[in-house]
């Protein structure tokens, strides 16, 4: 296992079903269609608090290298290693608001789907500037 995989958790193998990550009952969806209740990610949310504590730990130690007049380098490096969490979380919630969010209005079709993937696409914009 890579560094990178004890911080953000296991890599998925392009093309490789994920793991139960996506199942949503159809009461869930129902809710979801009508713009509230859970969302692509509520299925997986206390994964995603843990890995977001596991970040924000990473910060913390950047933090306190910094604090203890740790190498530039070796801080950069561990700048590094924070931002590719972050980056690695926001293309994981991307996948599952797709999933979800954009799935469940390519259903309904119409303003609704257009709506969502102009949001997407937004979303995907930022990460891409970021």
């Amino acid at each position: 296992m890579t560094t990178t995989q004890a911080r953000t958790g296991p890599e998925q193998t392009p093309g490789a079903e994920p793991q139960g990550e996506h199942e949503v009952s159809p009461d869930a969806a129902a809710g979801a269609h009508a713009g509230h209740g859970p969302h692509g990610y509520s299925a997986q949310k206390d994964a995603h608090l843990k890995r977001l504590r596991r970040i924000e730990g990473q910060i913390r130690g950047l933090q306190r290298m910094v604090d203890e007049d740790v190498y530039c380098i070796d801080v950069l490096t561990q700048v590094s290693a924070g931002t590719k969490a972050l980056q690695s979380f926001a293309l994981s919630l991307l996948e599952e608001h797709l999933r979800h969010c954009v799935a469940a209005a390519a259903e309904e079709g119409g303003a609704e789907l257009d709506a969502k993937v102009a949001e997407a696409t937004a979303a995907i914009a930022r990460l891409l500037r970021s």
